[in-house]
């Protein structure tokens, strides 16, 4: 009896079918055992999954995209650095360049992102970030924030940020970024490996929130004595 070749079967590593989604499934299972990820992700191959498929989206390599994967108040959401990357070597525009105008230290400081989309020469831009609008929206008044100490390096972030959704919003692909996020909630994150400290903080302040105070239920006031009727 002839033996034939047994010919492997390429699968497409994705959630949009089955043999893919199983394929894609025992390597987030491997991946969840290694020590060297953020512990968001180790032991939880679901969580691996999830971003599995999030750097076959954008073509990077999964690590990296675990490594810049942050979490705040259960939602995630990217590194500011990592999105610039990749709208840097995207390959449809050139480079993020900043330009800075105003007076440091004032209201009118500020800066503005751009780029030069390479298929037709055009420059977009990011529109205008300044320190008013960051005190406005509360991004520079909470305590600890990085708005307060180091301005220059946050309004760069914050305008190519802004650039990118506009530009090229598919490179975000929906999420925020996670300096966004602690912008919006009042807690400070570092990196994925501090998620736990951030979802015992949260819990916490939930708890709190729930208890309920002790009610006192008051003491019936006695009823007034009824007159007596006359004879």
């Amino acid at each position: 009896m002839e033996n034939k070749p047994v010919v492997a079967k390429n699968v497409d590593l994705s959630l949009t079918s089955t043999e893919g989604a199983r394929a894609l499934y025992q390597i987030a299972n491997m991946m969840s055992d290694s020590d060297i990820i953020p512990d968001t992700f180790k032991k939880k191959p679901a969580n691996v999954l999830i971003a599995l498929n999030m750097a076959n989206r954008l073509q990077a390599d999964p690590l990296m995209v675990m490594q810049n994967l942050y979490i705040v108040y259960g939602n995630p959401g990217w590194s500011s650095k990592f999105l610039i990357a990749c709208f840097n070597t995207c390959g449809r525009f050139s480079s993020i360049k900043y330009e800075f105008f105003g007076t440091p230290g004032k209201d009118d400081y500020g800066c503005r992102a751009y780029a030069t989309e390479l298929a037709t020469g055009e420059k977009v831009m990011s529109i205008d970030v300044t320190m008013g609008m960051a005190r406005a929206e509360g991004w520079a008044t909470k305590k600890g924030s990085k708005w307060q100490t180091m301005p220059q390096l946050m309004l760069q972030y914050r305008a190519a940020t802004f650039l990118i959704r506009t530009c090229a919003p598919e490179i975000s692909m929906g999420l925020p970024t996670a300096d966004e996020l602690v912008d919006i909630q009042p807690v400070n994150v570092t990196s994925t490996g501090s998620v736990k400290d951030v979802v015992e903080k949260v819990e916490a302040e939930t708890a709190a929130a729930m208890e309920q105070p002790e009610v006192v239920t008051p003491e019936p006031a006695e009823a007034p004595a009824k007159p007596e009727r006359p004879f």
